[in-house]
């Protein structure tokens, strides 16, 4: 399915509901496939230094698709001088390997998922900051294979 359907939908700013980290600038609102009761947020681009995967792989009973929950990173600077991590709450998943139904249904191409309970939202403004940035006015990713906060402006970062 041509991402092109979704060019129209409202580029959001995902955070973690329980420490107000911020996950990704590239969300998306979206329904679960196999249910489309169920809304969730998604985006196309791994959150690497925002969380990491936590338990095993999994299936649901709906699909086949391979799954693995991820859950937030909070980072600290410790006493020691030195930076850690620790594992926060789960705030999504992520598709490690979608089955056929779901790649031939209607999709929008994003294999990274967050639950709507575990993260706060705000739409995105465009570069003149009077309207909101749509997916379809995003610039092509370049070869990037993870988000990251450096490649963004100090405005838009505050946006």
């Amino acid at each position: 399915m041509s991402t092109s359907n979704f060019k129209n939908k409202c580029v959001t700013q995902v955070n973690c509901i329980y420490c107000d980290s911020l996950l990704c600038m590239r969300g998306m609102k979206a329904v679960l496939l196999a249910d489309t009761e169920i809304e969730l947020f998604s985006t196309d681009i791994p959150p690497n230094r925002t969380v990491d995967f936590v338990a095993s792989y999994y299936s649901t009973e709906s699909c086949k698709c391979k799954l693995r929950d991820i859950a937030c990173l909070k980072w600290c600077f410790c006493l020691s001088g030195s930076f850690c991590t620790f594992s926060g709450n789960v705030v999504g998943y992520h598709v490690v390997a979608p089955c056929k139904p779901c790649l031939l249904s209607c999709n929008n191409g994003h294999f990274w998922m967050f639950n709507s309970e575990a993260v706060s939202t705000i739409n995105r403004l465009d570069a003149t900051g009077q309207n909101l940035l749509l997916w379809g006015d995003l610039p092509e990713l370049e070869g990037s294979d993870d988000e990251s906060l450096d490649s963004l402006s100090e405005e838009e970062y505050l946006r």
